[in-house]
C-alpha cells in the first residue's frame, strides 16, 4: 500500500487510512515521496496549526496528543493521539522536512467542544463537579479522529446503537473472523501493495456508505462540510496538488460533489466556546482499545515495533521479548528465541498467512519462552504488546503557566513523569526527599493524583514516606483544570486549601485538611485553617465528630515535628479537644446499641493512640526514629539527635494521658443502670492492661465480675469481644495468661443451650480474628485442661503435650551462638558463658 493514487484523473490526493495503522502510515509516506505536493491537509483540529511545527522541534517524542479544552471550563477537553507510527504523523513530519504547508481540515475544537457538552447534557444530569477526563467519550468524541468501527460511547445521546465497522464487514466478507488479522494480512503484510490498495479501500468505504449511510456517526455530516470547505481553500491557494490523510470512511465524502453555499448551511448556528491547545504527552497504554479510547488499537506497542523494525520484524520482536523475560529473571536462552521464530512461521505457513503475525508470534511464545504459563505472558502483553512508553514534548510547547511551574518542579527535584507504575521511597530527612514529599502532597491536594501513598516496607518511621507513581495522560487535563487557584503548585495548593477551609462543613474535613497543609508545606493557608478548626471545634459537641479529628490533627503535630514545621498552634486545638472529649466520653457510651457501641469502641481506640502520641510529644524524646526503623541512636543526624521545641500545650499533654486512665478505668466498672455496653467496658479494660495501668489480676478480677452467671450471656459475650476480639493481640493474651483462658473456658461452659445460639456469632466474630497458630494453640491449651491452681503458665506449670515442664537452660544455651551469629554479633564473646546468656 505504498502508492500514490487520486480519487479523480485530476484533483487532489485522498489518502484513506486507518488511524494508528503503521501500514497506512508507511504506505502515506511513500505516497508523499512519490507525488510531492505542495500541501498537506489533515484530518484534526484547525486551531492546531499554529503549534503543528513544534513536531519537529527535537525534543518532541511521540506518543503525543493535542489538547484542546475551554479557556473557562478546561474540564472541558479532548484529545487527539499521535504516535510515530500515526499516518498522520508521518505526513506531518514529511511536510515539515519538506518545508511544505500543514493545515488540520477537521472541525475545530471550539466548536467540537461546545457539542460534546450538549450532547452530554442532554443525555443525563450533569454530575456534581469537574468531569473525570478519563470518562469523556472516546475520551472527547467526535473530537478525536475517530474509527468509525468503534462502538458508541455511553452518554453519546442517540448513538446508544452499534456503529457501523468498516473492519468488520470488510473482513467477514473476505472469510476473516478477525478484522484485526484481516488488515495484517492485507495490509501490514504487504508493504509493497502499490497504488491500487488506496484505490481498493475507497472504493470498499464508498460501498459500505452506499449501504449504511453516515453508519451511526451523525456528527459526521457537519464535520465532512467542514473538511470540504478547507479542502477548497487549500486549492485555490495550491491547486489540485493538494494531499489529504483522512480516516477512510471520510474519503467517499470528500470526494463527493456539493457546493460550498450546502456546506456552510450545515455548518450555520453550531454551537462554539472559546479553546485553548497544546500539546501534551501520550502513552501506549491509552491508545489501546481497552482504555476506552474510540479510534484505539489492540496492540500499540507490537505495530510500533512493526512499523520502526528495518527488517525481519519478527525476530527483533522476539529478542526483545526475551530480554523483557531475563530481566524478571525468567531463565530464557538463545535456543529459546530460535525455536521460538521457527514455530511463529511455521504456524502462519499452516494457518495460510503470508507473514507470522501478532497471534502467531504470541502463540510462540507461550509455548517456547514462557512455557505455558500464563504469568509471564502477561507481562509481555502488558510490557511490550500494548507497552508503557511515555512520550514528550519540547520545553518551548505552549503550557498553562501551572503546568510549567510543575514541569521546573519535576526538573529541580529529579522526579520525572513515568507511564510504567513504579514505587518511590522518601527520606524526609534529606531535602530533596522532603520536597518531592511536599509536591506529591500539593499536587493531591489540587487533584493531580501523580502519586498515592503506600505502606512503607521495612519502616515504620514518621520520617519515611512510600508512593505509587504513575502518569497518565489525562492529569495533563487535572493541571489545567487546578490553574484557576494559581500559576504555581504552591500558591495553587494554598488558595484552594484555604477555599476549602472556609466551605467545610464539618470538623473531621478541617482537620484532615490540616494535615494536608503540614504535609504540603503550606504555610500560607494554615492561619485561615486553623481559624476554621477553632471556630468549628468550639461549635461542634458530638464527642464523634470530636473523636474522628483528633487523630488527624495528633498526626499533623507529628508530621510537623518530623518536617520542622511550627505546629504550636495545632498541639494547643489538640489538647483542647482530648479534654472535651474526656468530659464527654463517657455519658456519649451510655444505652448504646450494638452498632454504636461498635462505632464508639473504634472511636475511644482512636483517640487512645492519639493521646498516647499527643503524650510523647516531649523534649526528652525530640524527633527520633520510631522502633523498628533500623536506625541506631548513633547514626541520627545530628539535627535529629537534637531535642526539639515543645508544641504549645504539649505541657499538659502528659497530664491527659494520666485523665485518659483514669477515665478508661471508670468506663471499666459501669455496669449499673443505665450500663456502659460490655463491649466498650471490655475494650476499656484491655487498653489499660496493655498500657500497664491495670493489673493481671485486677484484669482478671473484672472478667471473672463480667462473666459472672449475674450477666446476661449476650452481654458477657460482648464484654470478651472487647477484651480480647479483633486483630490487637487478644489470643496472645489468652495463650500467655491461663487464668483468663480458664475464666472464659468455664464461662462458656456455663451458658444456657437457649443462650448459646445468641452469643456464638460474637465469639465466632472474636476468634476466628485470631491467626491459625493462635487459634491452634488456644485449641491445644482447651483440650490439655485448666492449668494448676494459682499458676498462669511459665515453669510451673503443667507441660503441654510434646514440651517438658519446664525451661531447660543447657538446651537454651546451645542456640545463643546462632542467634547472635543472625544478628551479627560476635557467636561467643565471653567464652564459655552462654549458660548464663541463656539464663
Amino acid at each position: 500500500m505504498t502508492g500514490a493514487p487520486r480519487a479523480r484523473a485530476a484533483g487532489p490526493l485522498l489518502l484513506g487510512v486507518r488511524h494508528h495503522g503503521p501500514g497506512s502510515a508507511r504506505a502515506v509516506r511513500a505516497a508523499l515521496e512519490a507525488c510531492a505536493p505542495r500541501a498537506v491537509l489533515i484530518e484534526g483540529p484547525p486551531e492546531a496549526d499554529a503549534i503543528v511545527r513544534l513536531a519537529a522541534e527535537k525534543d518532541m517524542r511521540p506518543p503525543v496528543a493535542l489538547l484542546a479544552h475551554a479557556a473557562d471550563d478546561p474540564g472541558r477537553a479532548g484529545f487527539w493521539p499521535l504516535a510515530g507510527f500515526s499516518p498522520e504523523w508521518a505526513a506531518i513530519q514529511w511536510a515539515l522536512a519538506h518545508e511544505v504547508p500543514v493545515r488540520f481540515i477537521d472541525l475545530p475544537a471550539a466548536n467540537s467542544l461546545a457539542m460534546s457538552a450538549k450532547q452530554t447534557s442532554a443525555a443525563a444530569p450533569a454530575p456534581a463537579g469537574p468531569p473525570d477526563p478519563a470518562a469523556l467519550p472516546d475520551p472527547a468524541a467526535p473530537l478525536e479522529p475517530v474509527d468509525p468501527g468503534e462502538q458508541a460511547a455511553p452518554g453519546a445521546g442517540s448513538a446508544e446503537r452499534l456503529r457501523v465497522d468498516p473492519l468488520s464487514v470488510l473482513a467477514e466478507t473476505a472469510g476473516y473472523d478477525d478484522p484485526e488479522r484481516w488488515w495484517e494480512d492485507v495490509i501490514e503484510h504487504r508493504g509493497t501493495g502499490g497504488a491500487e490498495a488506496f484505490t481498493a479501500v475507497a472504493e470498499a468505504m464508498e460501498a459500505l456508505r452506499a449501504e449504511y449511510g453516515h453508519g451511526g456517526h451523525e456528527d459526521d455530516a457537519v464535520r465532512e462540510a467542514h473538511m470540504r470547505l478547507r479542502l477548497r481553500e487549500a486549492r485555490r491557494e495550491f491547486g489540485d496538488e493538494v494531499a489529504v490523510v483522512c480516516g477512510a470512511w471520510h474519503v467517499p465524502a470528500l470526494g463527493e460533489r456539493t457546493t460550498a453555499t450546502a456546506d456552510r448551511k450545515l455548518l450555520k448556528g453550531l454551537p462554539k466556546v472559546k479553546a485553548e491547545i497544546s500539546w501534551v504527552p501520550w502513552t501506549h497504554r491509552r491508545l489501546a482499545r481497552h482504555s476506552g479510547y474510540g479510534a484505539g488499537i489492540t496492540s500499540p506497542g507490537w505495530y510500533d515495533h512493526l512499523f520502526h523494525a528495518p527488517d525481519r520484524p519478527v525476530e527483533r520482536w522476539l529478542t526483545k521479548v526475551a530480554g523483557l523475560l531475563r530481566a524478571e529473571d525468567f531463565a530464557v536462552s538463545s535456543a529459546h528465541v530460535i525455536e521460538a521464530v521457527r514455530l511463529a512461521e511455521t504456524l502462519a505457513a499452516m494457518r495460510g498467512r503470508p507473514l507470522a503475525g501478532l497471534a502467531e508470534t504470541l502463540d510462540a511464545v507461550r509455548a517456547v519462552l514462557c512455557e505455558g504459563s500464563d504469568v509471564p505472558m502477561a507481562l509481555v502483553w502488558d510490557r511490550l504488546v500494548v507497552g508503557d512508553v511515555l512520550g514528550e514534548v519540547p520545553e518551548s510547547a505552549p503550557a498553562a503557566p501551572l503546568q510549567r511551574d510543575l514541569t521546573r518542579t519535576q526538573r529541580s527535584l529529579r522526579l520525572k513523569p513515568e507511564a510504567l507504575e513504579r514505587e518511590l521511597e522518601l527520606d524526609l530527612r534529606k531535602e530533596t526527599d522532603a520536597g518531592r514529599s511536599r509536591l506529591l502532597h500539593r499536587l493531591r491536594l489540587l487533584g493531580v493524583d501523580w502519586g498515592s501513598p503506600a505502606v512503607s516496607r521495612g519502616s515504620t518511621g514518621t520520617f519515611r514516606e512510600t508512593w505509587r507513581l504513575r502518569w497518565e495522560p489525562e492529569l495533563s487535563v487535572r493541571v489545567a483544570e487546578a490553574g484557576v487557584w494559581g500559576t504555581t503548585v504552591l500558591a495553587a495548593a494554598t488558595a484552594k486549601a484555604e477555599t476549602e477551609a472556609r466551605s467545610a462543613k464539618g470538623l473531621a474535613e478541617v482537620t484532615e485538611l490540616a494535615e494536608r497543609c503540614l504535609l504540603g508545606a503550606l504555610s500560607g493557608a494554615l492561619p485561615v485553617v486553623m481559624r476554621s478548626l477553632a471556630d468549628r471545634a468550639a461549635l461542634d459537641a458530638d464527642v464523634g465528630h470530636l473523636a474522628q479529628a483528633l487523630p488527624a490533627l495528633v498526626r499533623s503535630v507529628r508530621y510537623g515535628d518530623v518536617r520542622g514545621t511550627d505546629t504550636a498552634a495545632l498541639g494547643e486545638v489538640a489538647v483542647g479537644l482530648a479534654e472535651r472529649i474526656l468530659v464527654g466520653l463517657p455519658p456519649a457510651c451510655v444505652g448504646l446499641d450494638a452498632d454504636g457501641a461498635a462505632e464508639m469502641r473504634g472511636h475511644m481506640e482512636a483517640v487512645h493512640r492519639a493521646i498516647g502520641l499527643l503524650s510523647e510529644s516531649g523534649p526528652e524524646t525530640g524527633t527520633q526514629p520510631e522502633a523498628g526503623t533500623g536506625a541506631e541512636p548513633e547514626t541520627w543526624p545530628a539535627a535529629e539527635a537534637q531535642p526539639q521545641p515543645r508544641a504549645a500545650g504539649s505541657g499538659a499533654a502528659g497530664g491527659l494521658r494520666e485523665r485518659w486512665a483514669a477515665m478508661l478505668r471508670s468506663l471499666t466498672g459501669r455496669d449499673g443502670t443505665p450500663a456502659t455496653p460490655g463491649l466498650i467496658r471490655g475494650r476499656a479494660a484491655r487498653l489499660l492492661l496493655d498500657d500497664a495501668r491495670l493489673a493481671e489480676d485486677e484484669a482478671a478480677r473484672l472478667m471473672g465480675l463480667a462473666l459472672s452467671p449475674g450477666t446476661e450471656p449476650p452481654e458477657a459475650a460482648s464484654w470478651i469481644e472487647g477484651f480480647i476480639g479483633g486483630g490487637a493481640g487478644g489470643g496472645m493474651l489468652l495463650v500467655h495468661d491461663e487464668r483468663l483462658l480458664g475464666l472464659v473456658d468455664r464461662w462458656l461452659i456455663s451458658v444456657p443451650a437457649e443462650a448459646f445460639t445468641d452469643v456464638l456469632p460474637l465469639l465466632r466474630r472474636t476468634f476466628s480474628a485470631y491467626d491459625t497458630g493462635v487459634r491452634r494453640t488456644l485449641g491445644e491449651l482447651v483440650r490439655r485442661g485448666p492449668a494448676a491452681e494459682g499458676h498462669s503458665g511459665g515453669q510451673g506449670a503443667p507441660a503441654a503435650p510434646g514440651f517438658g515442664p519446664g525451661l531447660d537452660p543447657h538446651r537454651a544455651a546451645a542456640v545463643v551462638p546462632t542467634v547472635r551469629l543472625l544478628l551479627g554479633l560476635d557467636p561467643d564473646p565471653h567464652g564459655n558463658d552462654t549458660m548464663e546468656a541463656a539464663r
